[in-house]
Order: structure tokens, then sequence, then C-alpha cells
């Protein structure tokens, strides 16, 4: 059953020259489904993915796979230990990127819980960023 739901993102994202933090606060929708937690959500201009809908696939703390639909369309997937390859749309232009999945930690429940994982990002075999995410969710 789809629970709507208050999500609160924080992103980090650090390379060699600078490092950015942004924060949102959006709703969206929650579910459990086959034993993975599903977070969805809509993008919006401060995020510049505008037009797009964002689902996060949590399986337990083993893998994160985030699928953005619509004006932009991306799949990565984040899994400890794992480099995956992975299509990212910029918004003005696609790749194709590694990602390394640092960590993983997850307390996703019946009610909501957090979310954090870690990963790296890299172009052509060169990093380009390391990354954090951290996401909250509250029944609303």
């Amino acid at each position: 059953m789809k629970k709507d739901v208050l999500i609160n993102i924080k992103g980090i994202y650090a390379n060699d020259e600078d490092r950015d933090e942004i924060e949102i606060f959006t709703i969206g929708e929650y579910y459990q489904k086959d034993g993975d937690y599903y977070i969805c959500y809509e993008e919006s201009e401060s995020t510049g993915f505008e037009g797009s809908r964002t689902t996060l696939r949590v399986e337990q703390e083993e893998r994160v796979t985030l699928r953005r639909c619509g004006a932009a369309n991306s799949q990565l997937i984040v899994e400890q230990g794992v480099r995956h390859q992975c299509h990212y749309d910029m918004g003005f232009g696609e790749l194709m990127i590694g990602v390394l999945g640092n960590s993983i930690k997850s307390d996703l429940g019946e009610h909501g819980g957090s979310l954090a994982f870690k990963y790296s990002l890299d172009i052509n075999m060169m990093l380009a960023s390391e990354n954090e995410m951290y996401i909250n969710i509250r029944e609303s």
C-alpha cells in the first residue's frame, strides 16, 4: 500500500576543486513490494530536473537503484564494493558513467525511516566526484 510521505534529501558532492551541498524537502510516495522499499517523488526546478519523476528502489543494505524518468532519463545503481556502468542524463546531454558504491545504510521500515549511501562517480575511469546522499522519510 502506497503512503504519502514527507521526504528530506541531503546530497553532498565533492571533487578536487570544490564541495557542494544541496538539501530539498518534498512530498512523495513510499511503499514496500517484494521485500524492497520504494521512494517516489517529482523533481523540481531547484534540482535541475523539473518534469522528471525519481524512484529509489532500496534492496535492504545491498543495493539502491535510482531511476529518473521524464524530461531527464537516468539510472544509477549503487551497490557496496561493486562498480556499475550507468546511463545518466545531465539535462543537457547523456553520459555513461561508472558508479562505485562505498556504503549503504538503511533503517527503512513500515512507517518510513532513513537511508544513507555513499558512492564515487567516474567518467572514462577517471574520478569525477565523491557523493553522499542522506534521505529521511516521514508519513505525512
